[in-house]
């Protein structure tokens, strides 16, 4: 009788929501990564393999402490109308002439981010800066992860309009925490992006077109699984929380037909080729042997950084 109690007063509260994919598979998604580097690259990366897979979940852990953190996750496309990933501006500035900044924030940035992250990872190559290039490395890898979620593509993105409430924290944390070592992360090498601006665009585009299956079969299983066997209770550390139930994750799982191990594995091979492509861009310097920035190529670099954020630089989004 006391655990129904617990169970209903858990049920009243809601599922816990989580953002992005959630660590575990961010984490996993960096590390996996890693392993598709041509051999100028892996050396490194494995070198510094605890700090790629950790950092991998950095920016999640600022959301709340850096106002402007959150945009950079997600893009709502659905508010810009049919086709939105084909038609909004490339060019960051262009685009907020035409939307202004506080509409890009409020609806998010992440394609024009992962742009902007990658032209720093390039420049940090150039410059042989360590702490950067592992630094950016990790972070672009998160965003270039939270481009291939269908729910960083739509205002809806917790079903909070669709009456769906914790869909989010089911797609990103729960099904990957419970099947991904089921997944098959043996994938192509890195390839190199002609043009990573565009493949940015691509992707959130692939994403969203993946929608409505997310809400439609989430939608059709509801109807089948009665409130105590969609949800169940689980032990994490000293809590109990409420989770989506095994029963209906694994059900969810079978009828999304292997749609999150897909996006998972276009994340890792993404991830990789950003690094790769910034990598080769930068000349391809040999990065076996880093040594700290002097104070005057950590300015010039600043003030690199300031002349692309103004659209003084010539930026290759084009």
């Amino acid at each position: 009788m006391r655990k129904r109690v617990l169970f209903l007063l858990l049920l009243l509260v809601g599922c816990h929501e989580v953002w992005a994919w959630g660590f575990y598979a961010h984490q996993r998604i960096n590390q996996q990564a890693v392993y598709t580097l041509p051999a100028e690259m892996i050396g490194f990366y494995k070198q510094h393999l605890p700090y790629i897979t950790e950092q991998a979940v950095a920016p999640d852990k600022r959301r709340y402490a850096v106002p402007e953190e959150g945009a950079r996750h997600f893009i709502d496309l659905d508010v810009y109308g049919d086709s939105a990933a084909q038609k909004l501006p490339r060019f960051w500035e262009t685009a907020v002439k035409q939307f202004s900044l506080d509409t890009l924030q409020r609806h998010g940035i992440v394609p024009w981010h992962i742009g902007l992250v990658q032209y720093q990872l390039t420049k940090a190559f150039k410059h042989h800066d360590l702490q950067r290039i592992l630094r950016l490395s990790a972070e672009l890898g998160h965003y270039v992860a939270d481009a291939c979620v269908p729910l960083h593509t739509t205002r809806n993105y917790n079903g909070q309009f669709t009456n769906q409430r914790g869909i989010h924290g089911l797609w990103e944390s729960r099904l990957p925490e419970l099947w991904a070592p089921e997944y098959d992360f043996f994938i192509g090498p890195a390839q190199y992006l002609q043009n990573p601006s565009k493949t940015a665009w691509e992707i959130v585009a692939r994403a969203h077109a993946a929608l409505d299956s997310v809400f439609s079969v989430e939608k059709q299983l509801t109807q089948t699984f009665s409130e105590d066997k969609k949800y169940s209770l689980e032990e994490r550390g000293a809590t109990t929380v409420k989770v989506y139930s095994r029963e209906f994750s694994q059900a969810y799982h079978l009828g999304l037909h292997g749609q999150v191990e897909r996006q998972m594995r276009l994340a890792v091979h993404l991830v990789a080729s950003y690094w790769y492509t910034a990598w080769v861009d930068a000349g391809q310097p040999d990065i076996r042997n880093l040594t700290p920035l002097t104070p005057e190529q950590k300015q010039q670099l600043e003030l690199e950084k300031t002349q692309y954020q103004t659209g003084e630089h010539d930026a290759r989004e084009s």
